[in-house]
C-alpha cells in the first residue's frame, strides 16, 4: 500500500483537487490529511471524504508529516503538498521504481500549473538541480520506503528546509530516483511574490542553509 500524507494549513482552495487526483488514480492508496490548525474550510472539506483520514495537529509541516507517517499503514510513504496534483499513472511508475531494492525513495518531475514561458525556466532549473545534486524539494512529492523513513527518524521539527534536511539523510541510505510523471504545483508562490523575487529568494535561502544558518532565522527571512 502507498500512504499519501498531505500536510495542510488553510488549503480549502486546493485540498479537494489534491484528494481527487489521488482517488482518480485507483489502486486504493491510503489518504491521510494532517491539518495544522486551519481557520478556513479545509477540515470540513476533508471530512466529506469517508476514505480520507483526518489528523488535526499543531502547526509545522515536519511535525504534521511525522504524525501522518505514524498513523500510516503503507509500506511506501508519499508526502504531497496540498497545492500539488500528480499526473495520471503516478502510482504504477512509483512502484516500478521501488522494485529495485537499491532505491530508497525519490520524487516526481516538477511542473508549475501555468502556461507562461517564464515558468518553464523555473522547471528547467529544478530539473538541472535534481540531475546535478539529486536534491528534490517537497513540492515534487517526496516518497520513501516506510522502513527507511523510520530508520532515519523522519522529518525534523524545523520551520523551513525540512525537505532538504531529510533528503540529505535519505541519500546516505540508498539511491533516490526521479520519476517521469509530474507533480503539478500551483503557481501561487511565484504569483504572490513575483516570479523573479520568489526564485531568487529560494536560492538565497538554500545558500544560507548550506552555510549553516538556523532554519528559524531562514523562516523569518523567507516568510517576511
Amino acid at each position: 500500500m502507498i500512504s499519501v500524507i498531505i500536510p495542510t494549513l488553510n488549503e480549502h482552495e486546493n485540498i479537494r483537487r489534491c484528494i481527487e487526483c489521488i482517488k482518480d488514480e485507483g489502486g486504493d492508496p491510503e489518504i491521510i490529511v494532517c491539518d495544522g490548525g486551519s481557520s478556513d474550510a479545509t477540515v470540513q472539506i476533508v471530512r466529506e471524504y469517508d476514505d480520507a483520514m483526518l489528523i488535526e495537529t499543531g502547526k509545522g509541516r515536519g511535525g504534521q508529516m511525522n504524525r501522518g507517517a505514524t498513523a500510516a499503514n503503507g509500506e511506501v510513504l508519499l508526502f504531497l503538498h496540498a497545492d500539488t496534483k500528480l499526473e495520471k499513472g503516478w502510482s504504477g511508475e512509483l512502484l516500478s521504481a521501488l522494485a529495485d531494492e537499491s532505491v530508497v525513495g525519490g520524487a516526481f518531475t516538477f511542473k508549475i500549473d501555468d502556461p507562461s514561458r517564464r515558468y518553464r525556466l523555473i522547471e528547467s532549473w529544478v530539473k538541472l538541480r535534481c540531475s546535478l545534486f539529486r536534491l528534490p524539494y517537497g513540492d515534487q512529492g517526496i516518497f520513501v520506503r516506510r522502513c527507511i523513513f523510520d530508520k532515519t527518524g523522519g522529518y525534523r521539527d524545523i520551520p523551513l528546509m525540512e525537505d532538504v534536511e531529510i533528503i540529505g539523510r535519505l541519500k546516505k541510505e540508498g539511491r533516490l530516483v526521479f520519476l517521469g510523471k509530474c507533480a503539478v504545483t500551483h503557481a501561487r508562490r511565484w504569483i504572490g511574490k513575483g516570479w523573479i523575487r520568489a526564485s531568487v529568494s529560494n536560492q538565497i535561502v538554500m545558500l544560507m542553509y548550506k552555510l549553516g544558518i538556523d532554519p528559524h532565522t531562514l523562516a523569518r527571512f523567507y516568510y517576511r
